[in-house]
């Protein structure tokens, strides 16, 4: 019976193999990237604001404790969004008449709260709470990143499942001092690889990373 194909073919058909799987092989790898990526995570996007917010300008150049405006950070699994009447607290004072906190003034006036865009906004089947991070010494430079030198407020960091488990299986790496929780900028007075494990101990963290500590 006659060849149907070439000798020449054998090798070619090996080529194909080849670069098929490297093509398959790419095709999962580009996919992987864009799955870790900014643009699928959010990490680094400004999103538009009603009113645009600078923490700079709010923490950093007024000192405003970050509790003033999330009151509920040490007590709540939410840090809390502050109402408008906080606001105006200052603002009934000071730059009254600025068409750029015209938003605030309407809420303050019509009594319906401003649609502010969640930022950090974990996926549904996803348990966080704030308060639990604090009273163990997790900073909120440490998810949040430099807040005191953001004009506009942006994710510091990916929120990925495989990023919180990198501080839940060795948490000594980030834990600090309960009363530097809310300084930016900090540095320990001692190595970390000294100090971390000290107050793991001290303030008796755990190196959670079962599902339901976060999937509940």
């Amino acid at each position: 019976m006659r060849q149907l194909f070439p000798r020449s073919a054998n090798p070619l058909a090996r080529g194909s193999i080849v670069l098929g799987l490297a093509l398959l092989g790419g095709v999962v790898w580009a996919g992987a990237l864009l799955n870790s990526s900014g643009y699928n995570t959010g990490e680094g996007a400004i999103l538009n604001q009603p009113v645009p917010f600078s923490h700079d300008h709010h923490f950093a150049g007024l000192g405003i404790d970050c509790r003033y405006c999330h009151t509920s950070v040490e007590t709540s699994s939410f840090a809390g969004i502050p109402p408008v009447s906080t606001c105006m607290n200052c603002h009934k004072e000071i730059w009254t008449n600025a068409e750029l906190l015209e938003p605030i003034r309407a809420a303050s006036r019509t009594g319906v709260p401003v649609e502010w865009e969640r930022v950090h906004d974990l996926a549904d089947f996803v348990y966080f709470n704030h308060s639990i991070h604090v009273a163990k010494g997790i900073g909120c430079e440490t998810c949040h990143g430099r807040v005191d030198q953001m004009p506009l407020m942006l994710q510091h960091a990916p929120l990925t499942m495989a990023w919180c488990l990198d501080c839940h299986r060795d948490p000594a790496k980030y834990v600090r001092p309960r009363e530097e929780v809310y300084t930016f900028g900090w540095e320990p007075p001692e190595p970390q690889s000294v100090l971390g494990p000290r107050l793991v101990e001290e303030y008796d963290v755990q190196s959670l990373t079962y599902c339901s500590v976060c999937h509940r």
